[in-house]
């Protein structure tokens, strides 16, 4: 068990601390709302990856390309709608309209059904360790998953709390750090789209 609590923990860390879609709205609603209503939104993975999960297993941990492409163009389209809103937001002179902690997880779960890594990363090394770890003993693959999602939404709430700090360091900050992840998002956004069309109309 404490090889699976062991190996939980250094994927959970990978997963959590590695840039992507999913860090970069958390940092963009951290700085654009503070941490209250986006600390619930690092437990998107949580939420969304159950069905993930399933849909992995079910296929013996092995994701068809084209499923993975559709995610990666839906999920590019997404993006670029929370990057819109975000410039939208940014225009506005007005302060950031409050957004509830409810509304902020279901976007973030959201994103996270749209990704493919979840996918990848189940059907590549999670979904075999799992499989591996229950054969042996139920407790090891729950320890396996439980130190995995802890580790991962640990990371994700640390990154909420250290940029929803930027809040506190004055307007001008406030604002640059909300026009960077807008540009984040679109950048991941645009690559997401470009990756999942090209792989689709190529084929």
């Amino acid at each position: 068990m404490v090889t699976h609590l062991v190996l939980g923990a250094t994927y959970g860390f990978a997963a959590g601390a590695q840039p992507g879609q999913l860090q970069a709205y958390l940092i963009n609603r951290a700085v654009a709302h503070g941490w209250r209503s986006t600390l619930p939104a690092a437990l998107a993975p949580v939420v969304s990856d159950a069905p993930i999960i399933a849909l992995v297993l079910l296929v013996l941990t092995r994701v068809p390309p084209l499923m993975v492409h559709v995610l990666q163009t839906a999920g590019g389209v997404f993006l670029l709608y929370l990057a819109w809103n975000t410039a939208v937001a940014y225009r506005n002179t007005h302060p950031a309209q409050p957004v509830s902690a409810r509304q902020t997880l279901f976007r973030a779960a959201v994103l996270n059904l749209l990704n493919p890594n979840p996918y990848l990363g189940w059907s590549l090394v999670m979904g075999p360790i799992f499989l591996d770890a229950w054969h042996r003993a139920p407790s090891s693959a729950a320890a396996l998953v439980a130190a995995f999602y802890g580790t991962m939404v640990t990371i994700s709430a640390a990154i909420v709390l250290v940029f929803a700090m930027a809040r506190s360091l004055g307007e001008r900050l406030s604002r640059a750090c909300v026009a960077i992840s807008a540009v984040a998002l679109a950048c991941f956004g645009l690559y997401q789209l470009w990756s999942g069309a090209t792989a689709l109309l190529g084929r």
